[in-house]
């Protein structure tokens, strides 16, 4: 998989996109992530990619012409699956959405920023567009990170344990259950029985029970929108 995020803050994530699972997915050859600065696609010679919004409104715009030309460019050596856009009035981020794009072979995320971008960049290029959250950040290269890295650690192959992968909270629609290791008694705080007891059976019921409790107890929008 290739993902290119485009940003005007290259910066906020390079360092997100060199250590821990993403840095060790790139190592293997099982994923690639390019940063392009939208200010090397600027003909201003001071290197904005913003300006004022027609209509008097406040705050900045993004430019369509610096993003044109970078989507163009990118596009002219290869197809893309999804372009998308990091809005807050984009599509709810969640992990059926993380696996779909998990089996594309190449993405591009345009970073929102300023008041937003000129919508003209939305109706003609943009071909999903995505929300982690109802609230605003300064820009969009922190949505960006948190959408590779859900992509691309449940690659095959990037997690040694795929099984891990598979067992976390949301991939059955359920919370995870709770998690314990040594040791077995800690300040009079015991693991429970079950978890000590090697019936594999029992335990993975155990397992299930508690991870429909907490998913009723803490989330239950996400029982009502399973049985949907």
């Amino acid at each position: 998989m290739r993902i290119d995020i485009l940003t005007v803050l290259p910066e906020m994530i390079d360092g997100m996109i060199h250590c821990s699972i993403l840095q060790r997915a790139q190592e293997k050859g099982l994923a690639e992530i390019f940063l392009h600065n939208l200010r090397d696609y600027t003909t201003n010679k001071w290197r904005r990619v913003d300006d004022y919004p027609f209509g008097g409104e406040a705050g900045m715009v993004m430019q369509i012409e610096p993003v044109d030309k970078a989507i163009s460019m990118l596009k002219a050596e290869r197809h893309y699956d999804e372009i998308i856009y990091t809005s807050p009035d984009g599509e709810p981020f969640n992990q059926p959405v993380a696996n779909h794009l998990s089996m594309l072979n190449n993405i591009i995320i345009l970073c929102g920023h300023y008041k937003g971008v000129d919508y003209r960049i939305r109706e003609h290029f943009i071909t999903k567009e995505i929300s982690i959250g109802d609230y605003v950040l300064t820009g969009g290269e922190l949505a960006a990170a948190v959408i590779a890295d859900a992509i691309i650690r449940i690659i095959p192959g990037v997690i040694g344990d795929e099984q891990s992968a598979l067992s976390d909270s949301f991939q059955d629609g359920l919370l995870a259950p709770p998690v314990y290791t040594r040791p077995a008694e800690y300040k009079g705080w015991n693991v429970p029985d079950i978890l000590l007891s090697g019936h594999e059976r029992k335990i993975q019921e155990w397992r299930l029970q508690q991870a429909r409790e907490r998913t009723e107890r803490l989330r239950p929008d996400l029982l009502n929108n399973s049985t949907k």
